[in-house]
């Protein structure tokens, strides 16, 4: 049984940090291609960053420079550390995995990030 459980979100000012975590059990992280993902009020989710199976990163434009996606194998865990934090980055942010191998991906319940002007 796969579970992935964010946290790390909350309430923050304009130019503000956060760092997100995902706790993953039943799915190794560093071995699947996963990613962060957001939705904001009246839009569609988007890919905010990603890794891929040979381990490359990739950003969405709007969050290069100032976010950074990385996975900690020992904790099974990966982060989104979020710097220079802006209005717009307000959104539910979802952690994501694809389990090689078996046909199926999985969503996190998601963790709320606002970002006050």
């Amino acid at each position: 049984q796969v579970q992935l459980v964010e946290s790390g979100g909350g309430l923050v000012q304009a130019g503000g940090s956060l760092r997100l975590s995902c706790t993953a059990s039943g799915v190794i992280l560093t071995i699947n291609p996963m990613g962060w993902y957001r939705q904001a009020p009246g839009k569609q989710r988007e890919l905010v960053a990603g890794i891929s199976i040979g381990g490359s990163i990739n950003y969405a434009d709007s969050v290069k420079g100032r976010f950074t996606i990385s996975r900690d194998n020992a904790k099974n865990t990966a982060y989104l550390q979020m710097n220079s934090l802006k209005p717009e980055d307000t959104a539910v942010y979802y952690c994501h995995v694809v389990k090689l191998g078996y046909g199926s991906d999985y969503w996190g319940q998601g963790t709320q990030v606002t970002v006050s002007s």
